[in-house]
Order: structure tokens, then C-alpha cells, then sequence
């Protein structure tokens, strides 16, 4: 069992309801439905799909992905985030991308559940 696999059974005791999915290079995708959002955006909740990369956890997770019908209330596209990104190999699943990063990253600290705080607190802004 290595840190990816602990990673992600420490986050699937937090949220129960994620998908994993072993892609092609490596790199394992991870979706987390029902996540809640706060008054700003067009709903209630949304789907986040996160990346653990290959070489995860020296390799950093970056960039994530919501619903495809995502806005802000006003119906705008979020800041930060763009149409037509496919989720990487899933090209077609539609799903509105988010580029955001880490600024700090430590193999030795971090893990997916700092990822999807970070994740949860851009959420968290609708803007």
C-alpha cells in the first residue's frame, strides 16, 4: 500500500460517496458528488473532480473541475475557469475547469484532503 492509496482511504472517510478511476498515465481521478455551495453560485451543489498525478505525492495535484453547467448566480463563469477543458482523459465528459493551484506543497505535510480544502475554499467565494 503506498501514500496514494492511503491518501485516498483517509479522503474517502471523509467523504464516502467519491469515485476513483485509474487513468492511462498513471494518474488517478477522483470525483466528489453532492459538494455543497453557498449562496452565490446557480446551485446548491456540485461534483468536484480532482487529479492525484502521476508521482503523486511529489507530484503536486493542480487545476480542478466542477459540473458543466456551474455559474455564478448572476449566470457568469467563475473567475479562474474555463468552458471546453476536458478533464483529462475523459474528453467526453463535459465539466467547467478550474485553474487554481497550491502554493505550498509538501509531500512530507500534504495530501488530497489539503487538496480539497483548498478546492472547498475557492468554492467557497463565489466569484
Amino acid at each position: 500500500m503506498g501514500p496514494i492509496d492511503i491518501h485516498l482511504d483517509r479522503l474517502r472517510q471523509r467523504e464516502p460517496q467519491m469515485l476513483v478511476r485509474q487513468l492511462p498515465d498513471g494518474s488517478q481521478l477522483v470525483s466528489i458528488p453532492q459538494v455543497p455551495l453557498p449562496a452565490g453560485w446557480n446551485k446548491p451543489h456540485t461534483t468536484v473532480h480532482l487529479l492525484a498525478p502521476q508521482g503523486y505525492p511529489f507530484a503536486q495535484p493542480d487545476c480542478f473541475w466542477a459540473d458543466a453547467d456551474l455559474r455564478l448566480s448572476s449566470g457568469n463563469v467563475p473567475q479562474n475557469s474555463g468552458l471546453g477543458t476536458p478533464i483529462p482523459h475523459l474528453p467526453g465528459e463535459p465539466a467547467l475547469w478550474f485553474s487554481w493551484h497550491l502554493q505550498v506543497w509538501s509531500a512530507a505535510r500534504d495530501d488530497l484532503m489539503t487538496w480539497l480544502s483548498v478546492i472547498r475554499q475557492r468554492l467557497a467565494q463565489p466569484v
